[in-house]
Protein backbone atom coordinates (compact mmCIF):
# COMPACT_ATOMS: atom_id res chain seq x y z
CA UNK A 1 0.00 0.00 0.00
CA UNK A 2 1.35 3.08 -0.90
CA UNK A 3 2.58 5.56 2.04
CA UNK A 4 0.21 8.36 0.38
CA UNK A 5 -2.75 6.43 1.84
CA UNK A 6 -0.98 6.50 5.48
CA UNK A 7 -0.43 10.21 5.52
CA UNK A 8 -4.47 10.62 4.49
CA UNK A 9 -5.28 8.69 6.83
CA UNK A 10 -2.99 10.10 9.31
CA UNK A 11 -4.39 13.68 8.44
CA UNK A 12 -8.27 12.36 7.92
CA UNK A 13 -7.99 11.12 12.06
CA UNK A 14 -6.07 13.93 13.62
CA UNK A 15 -7.65 16.91 11.54
CA UNK A 16 -11.21 18.75 12.27
CA UNK A 17 -13.26 16.17 10.84
CA UNK A 18 -11.69 13.41 12.89
CA UNK A 19 -9.90 13.78 16.74
CA UNK A 20 -8.98 17.27 15.93
CA UNK A 21 -5.81 17.13 17.15
CA UNK A 22 -3.98 19.57 14.57
CA UNK A 23 -5.77 23.14 14.97
CA UNK A 24 -2.66 24.95 13.45
CA UNK A 25 -4.59 24.66 10.06
CA UNK A 26 -2.71 27.52 8.55
CA UNK A 27 0.88 26.11 9.51
CA UNK A 28 0.03 23.11 8.03
CA UNK A 29 -0.45 24.57 4.91
CA UNK A 30 2.74 26.36 5.16
CA UNK A 31 4.67 23.10 5.21
CA UNK A 32 2.62 21.70 3.13
CA UNK A 33 3.61 24.17 0.14
CA UNK A 34 7.06 24.06 1.20
CA UNK A 35 6.88 20.09 0.85
CA UNK A 36 5.17 20.28 -2.93
CA UNK A 37 8.06 22.29 -3.73
CA UNK A 38 11.05 20.52 -2.34
CA UNK A 39 9.50 17.33 -4.42
CA UNK A 40 8.98 19.16 -7.52
CA UNK A 41 12.63 20.17 -7.26
CA UNK A 42 14.23 16.63 -6.10
CA UNK A 43 12.26 15.71 -9.62
CA UNK A 44 14.00 18.34 -11.33
CA UNK A 45 17.73 17.28 -10.13
CA UNK A 46 16.89 13.27 -11.11
CA UNK A 47 15.90 14.97 -14.59
CA UNK A 48 17.92 16.93 -16.80
CA UNK A 49 17.73 19.44 -18.64
CA UNK A 50 18.26 17.32 -21.86
CA UNK A 51 15.69 14.75 -20.76
CA UNK A 52 13.54 18.01 -21.01
CA UNK A 53 14.27 19.32 -24.27
CA UNK A 54 14.04 15.11 -25.20
CA UNK A 55 10.11 15.04 -24.29
CA UNK A 56 9.25 18.51 -25.49
CA UNK A 57 6.50 17.02 -27.52
CA UNK A 58 4.93 15.33 -24.80
CA UNK A 59 4.60 18.38 -23.05
CA UNK A 60 3.12 20.13 -26.14
CA UNK A 61 1.36 17.39 -28.07
CA UNK A 62 0.27 15.20 -25.30
CA UNK A 63 -0.32 18.19 -22.79
CA UNK A 64 -2.54 19.93 -25.04
CA UNK A 65 -4.62 16.55 -25.82
CA UNK A 66 -5.34 15.75 -22.37
CA UNK A 67 -6.44 19.01 -21.08
CA UNK A 68 -8.22 19.80 -24.50
CA UNK A 69 -9.97 16.23 -24.68
CA UNK A 70 -10.91 16.71 -20.67
CA UNK A 71 -11.72 19.85 -20.79
CA UNK A 72 -14.31 19.21 -24.16
CA UNK A 73 -15.87 16.10 -22.48
CA UNK A 74 -16.39 17.90 -18.74
CA UNK A 75 -17.96 20.84 -20.72
CA UNK A 76 -20.75 18.74 -22.64
CA UNK A 77 -21.50 16.61 -19.51
CA UNK A 78 -21.97 19.83 -17.44
CA UNK A 79 -24.41 21.47 -20.54
CA UNK A 80 -25.90 18.11 -20.59
CA UNK A 81 -27.50 18.34 -16.82
CA UNK A 82 -28.03 22.04 -17.54
CA UNK A 83 -25.44 24.30 -16.54
CA UNK A 84 -24.26 27.49 -18.08
CA UNK A 85 -21.67 27.65 -20.52
CA UNK A 86 -19.27 29.76 -18.04
CA UNK A 87 -19.99 27.34 -15.55
CA UNK A 88 -19.32 24.59 -18.10
CA UNK A 89 -16.14 25.72 -18.95
CA UNK A 90 -15.00 26.99 -15.64
CA UNK A 91 -15.69 22.95 -14.25
CA UNK A 92 -13.31 21.72 -17.42
CA UNK A 93 -10.50 23.69 -16.15
CA UNK A 94 -10.78 22.10 -13.01
CA UNK A 95 -11.58 19.08 -13.93
CA UNK A 96 -8.18 18.83 -16.50
CA UNK A 97 -5.77 18.95 -13.81
CA UNK A 98 -4.24 16.44 -11.68
CA UNK A 99 -2.39 17.06 -8.36
CA UNK A 100 1.63 17.30 -9.75
CA UNK A 101 2.50 16.22 -6.46
CA UNK A 102 0.61 13.10 -5.70
CA UNK A 103 1.39 11.98 -9.25
CA UNK A 104 4.77 12.24 -9.15
CA UNK A 105 4.96 11.20 -5.32
CA UNK A 106 3.33 7.57 -6.65
CA UNK A 107 6.15 7.43 -9.97
CA UNK A 108 8.64 8.00 -7.56
CA UNK A 109 8.33 5.43 -4.91
CA UNK A 110 7.31 2.89 -7.73
CA UNK A 111 10.84 4.13 -9.42
CA UNK A 112 8.73 4.81 -13.07
CA UNK A 113 10.14 8.64 -13.30
CA UNK A 114 12.49 7.61 -15.84
CA UNK A 115 10.01 5.21 -17.77
CA UNK A 116 8.15 6.15 -21.19
CA UNK A 117 5.32 6.36 -19.67
CA UNK A 118 6.44 8.37 -16.57
CA UNK A 119 8.00 10.79 -18.95
CA UNK A 120 5.12 11.37 -20.49
CA UNK A 121 2.86 11.87 -17.63
CA UNK A 122 5.71 14.29 -16.44
CA UNK A 123 5.48 16.31 -19.48
CA UNK A 124 1.37 16.63 -19.13
CA UNK A 125 1.82 17.35 -15.30
CA UNK A 126 4.36 20.16 -16.88
CA UNK A 127 2.27 21.59 -19.49
CA UNK A 128 -0.66 21.67 -16.61
CA UNK A 129 1.58 23.37 -14.42
CA UNK A 130 1.98 26.35 -17.29
CA UNK A 131 -1.48 26.28 -18.58
CA UNK A 132 -3.33 27.35 -15.80
CA UNK A 133 -1.83 30.43 -16.02
CA UNK A 134 -4.59 31.60 -18.76
CA UNK A 135 -6.90 29.44 -17.13
CA UNK A 136 -6.60 31.81 -14.15
CA UNK A 137 -6.75 34.82 -16.22
CA UNK A 138 -9.80 33.68 -18.23
CA UNK A 139 -11.99 32.71 -15.54
CA UNK A 140 -13.12 37.05 -14.48
CA UNK A 141 -14.16 36.33 -18.06
CA UNK A 142 -16.17 33.56 -17.58
CA UNK A 143 -17.96 35.18 -14.54
CA UNK A 144 -19.00 38.02 -16.65
CA UNK A 145 -16.35 40.53 -15.45
CA UNK A 146 -14.36 42.69 -17.68
CA UNK A 147 -10.31 41.81 -17.81
CA UNK A 148 -7.24 43.09 -19.28
CA UNK A 149 -6.74 39.19 -20.97
CA UNK A 150 -5.27 40.46 -24.42
CA UNK A 151 -2.50 42.33 -22.61
CA UNK A 152 -1.86 40.30 -19.82
CA UNK A 153 -1.42 36.96 -21.26
CA UNK A 154 1.45 38.01 -23.90
CA UNK A 155 3.38 39.67 -20.93
CA UNK A 156 2.83 36.40 -18.71
CA UNK A 157 4.21 34.02 -21.91
CA UNK A 158 6.72 36.55 -22.19
CA UNK A 159 8.02 36.01 -19.08
CA UNK A 160 7.93 32.68 -18.86
CA UNK A 161 10.13 32.69 -22.09
CA UNK A 162 11.77 34.79 -20.21
CA UNK A 163 12.42 32.58 -17.34
CA UNK A 164 13.21 29.58 -19.64
CA UNK A 165 16.36 30.65 -20.85
CA UNK A 166 17.40 32.40 -17.58
CA UNK A 167 16.93 28.45 -16.22
CA UNK A 168 18.93 27.35 -19.66
CA UNK A 169 21.99 30.13 -19.40
CA UNK A 170 22.04 29.01 -15.53
CA UNK A 171 22.15 26.02 -15.71
CA UNK A 172 24.84 25.56 -18.61
CA UNK A 173 27.05 28.57 -17.16
CA UNK A 174 26.30 29.79 -13.54
CA UNK A 175 25.23 27.54 -11.50
CA UNK A 176 27.78 24.68 -11.72
CA UNK A 177 30.64 27.34 -11.01
CA UNK A 178 29.07 28.37 -7.93
CA UNK A 179 28.66 24.61 -6.80
CA UNK A 180 32.21 24.35 -7.28
CA UNK A 181 33.41 26.71 -5.49
CA UNK A 182 31.13 26.34 -2.67
CA UNK A 183 31.91 22.22 -2.58
CA UNK A 184 35.35 23.56 -2.11
CA UNK A 185 34.66 25.15 1.45
CA UNK A 186 34.24 21.46 2.19
CA UNK A 187 30.90 22.46 3.97
CA UNK A 188 27.84 20.19 3.97
CA UNK A 189 25.79 22.92 5.58
CA UNK A 190 27.06 25.71 3.29
CA UNK A 191 26.72 23.45 0.13
CA UNK A 192 23.15 22.17 1.67
CA UNK A 193 21.34 25.82 2.49
CA UNK A 194 23.42 27.06 -1.23
CA UNK A 195 20.80 24.40 -2.99
CA UNK A 196 17.63 25.23 -0.90
CA UNK A 197 18.66 29.30 -1.31
CA UNK A 198 18.52 27.93 -5.19
CA UNK A 199 15.06 26.28 -5.49
CA UNK A 200 13.06 28.80 -2.81
CA UNK A 201 14.12 31.50 -5.22
CA UNK A 202 13.35 30.52 -8.48
CA UNK A 203 9.97 29.29 -6.65
CA UNK A 204 9.69 32.62 -5.48
CA UNK A 205 10.56 34.32 -9.03
CA UNK A 206 8.38 32.17 -10.58
CA UNK A 207 5.59 32.63 -8.14
CA UNK A 208 5.92 36.66 -8.65
CA UNK A 209 5.58 36.18 -11.90
CA UNK A 210 2.07 34.89 -11.55
CA UNK A 211 3.35 31.10 -12.35
CA UNK A 212 2.96 27.52 -9.88
CA UNK A 213 5.83 27.38 -7.27
CA UNK A 214 5.73 24.04 -7.97
CA UNK A 215 6.88 24.76 -11.57
CA UNK A 216 9.51 27.20 -10.14
CA UNK A 217 10.95 24.64 -8.20
CA UNK A 218 10.85 21.59 -10.97
CA UNK A 219 12.72 24.77 -12.83
CA UNK A 220 15.05 25.40 -10.37
CA UNK A 221 15.88 21.97 -10.30
CA UNK A 222 17.06 21.16 -13.44
CA UNK A 223 19.75 24.44 -13.16
CA UNK A 224 21.25 22.15 -10.54
CA UNK A 225 21.15 18.58 -12.62
CA UNK A 226 23.49 19.82 -15.58
CA UNK A 227 26.12 19.88 -12.36
CA UNK A 228 28.16 17.05 -11.27
CA UNK A 229 27.30 17.83 -7.93
CA UNK A 230 23.96 16.66 -8.58
CA UNK A 231 23.95 13.88 -6.59
CA UNK A 232 25.18 15.39 -3.82
CA UNK A 233 22.61 17.52 -3.66
CA UNK A 234 20.02 14.94 -4.53
CA UNK A 235 20.97 13.06 -0.91
CA UNK A 236 21.09 16.02 0.84
CA UNK A 237 17.73 17.17 -0.21
CA UNK A 238 15.56 14.20 0.11
CA UNK A 239 15.61 13.83 3.79
CA UNK A 240 14.03 17.14 3.93
CA UNK A 241 11.74 16.14 0.83
CA UNK A 242 10.38 13.29 2.42
CA UNK A 243 9.67 15.39 5.81
CA UNK A 244 8.11 18.21 4.03
CA UNK A 245 5.96 16.18 1.69
CA UNK A 246 4.32 14.21 4.08
CA UNK A 247 2.66 17.32 5.48
CA UNK A 248 1.40 17.78 2.22
CA UNK A 249 -0.65 14.37 2.29
CA UNK A 250 -1.52 15.07 5.69
CA UNK A 251 -3.04 17.99 5.05
CA UNK A 252 -5.08 16.77 2.27
CA UNK A 253 -6.08 14.17 4.12
CA UNK A 254 -7.60 17.13 6.87
CA UNK A 255 -9.85 18.41 4.40
CA UNK A 256 -11.48 14.91 4.15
Amino acid sequence: MPTIVGFLLTGLLAGPHGLGLITADKEVEVLAEIGVVMLLFTIGIEFSLRDFIRIKRAVLMGGSFQVLLTLAATFLFSRHFGYGLGESVFAGFLVALSSTAIVLKLLQERAEIESPHGQTTLGILIYQDIIIVPMILLTPLLAGKAGDFSTSLPLLLAKGIGIIVLVILSAEYVVPKILYYIARTRSRELFLLSIVVMCLAVAWLTHSMKLSLALGAFLAGLTISESEYSHQALSNIIPFRDLFTSFFFISIGMLL
